[in-house]
């Protein structure tokens, strides 16, 4: 796992501050939610923007960088809230271990979320929106199970 996370454009910070506050407008914004965690050290809400994709049924979220912030509070916290538009839902969110389930969701991505596929160029990780790419990328990123709380 490389010890340095790939440069995010600089654009990502002001363009995610946007659609929080969207969201708190109530306003939908296709299929990005925000699903906001306890951060593992403060435990201060974290919010971030995320866009679930469903899979044979089961909602997942997919973190492009395993360990940046948003996925490690993930992991601590295991639980949140996921915000779209003025519906909020508390949710549980569970790391995906089995490699295949992690590829089926992978291999989705690009139909579900096309929008999130230049994130997943930029970090390197594809080089385009075939589902072949994404699944061969499913070891390098981390996937969440979302489910109701």
């Amino acid at each position: 796992m490389p010890t340095t996370l790939p440069a995010l454009p600089r654009w990502l910070r002001p363009a995610n501050r946007l659609v929080r506050l969207l969201t708190r407008l109530g306003l939908r914004l296709g299929t990005v939610h925000v699903l906001t965690v306890p951060g593992r050290r403060s435990g201060a809400p974290r919010p971030t923007p995320v866009s679930p994709l469903t899979v044979d049924g089961r909602r997942y979220v997919i973190a492009g960088l395993p360990e940046g912030d948003w996925a490690r509070n993930v992991r601590a916290a295991g639980r949140g809230e996921l915000a779209h538009g003025r519906r909020r839902q508390a949710v549980t969110l569970t790391e995906v271990t089995d490699a295949d389930e992690r590829e089926r969701a992978m291999r989705a991505f690009p139909r579900e979320v096309p929008h999130g596929v230049p994130m997943f160029v930029r970090l390197g990780l594809v080089t385009g929106p075939d589902p072949d790419e994404f699944a061969a990328a499913a070891q390098r990123v981390a996937a969440f199970r979302i489910t109701a709380s």
